[in-house]
């Protein structure tokens, strides 16, 4: 494992109320907002990150305590573990984020289909009211 940090942009985010949420606060530290290159999608009640480009997605970035164990269940949260059949709907992946003190790579969860159809979450950030 290179990195100890994870991005989340969407249900995962610290003020976003939910029991994978709440597990993830229990288990990580919150470092702070951050933010990635990117583009959001709504999916439906959740988004979809494709990275790059010159907009900005707004999230949380966390420092992981036991990354293996906590990017496994994240893994069968995002439905991209082994035990789930491909073609999966996220992939994870390292990417640059620029966090509240400093530029990290961390892990987090790429859409990984076809974005054609879905509304583009303008701002980039899912908490947002529409």
């Amino acid at each position: 494992m290179t990195a100890a940090f994870l991005f989340v942009y969407g249900t995962l985010r610290s003020d976003h109320a939910g029991p994978v949420a709440d597990r993830l606060r229990r288990e990580g530290r919150l470092i702070g907002p951050a933010t990635t290159a990117g583009a959001l999608y709504r999916i439906r009640d959740y988004p979809g990150l494709v990275p790059g480009g010159n907009a900005k997605v707004v999230g949380d970035l966390y420092a992981l305590g036991d990354p293996q164990s906590t990017l496994a269940w994240l893994d069968d949260y995002e439905e991209c573990s082994p035990a789930f059949p491909r073609p999966w709907e996220y992939r994870r992946a390292l990417i640059p984020v620029a966090g509240p003190r400093a530029q990290v790579d961390a892990w987090t969860y790429i859409y990984a289909r076809d974005v054609t159809p879905l509304e583009r979450i303008e701002g980039g950030d899912f908490l947002t009211p529409r």
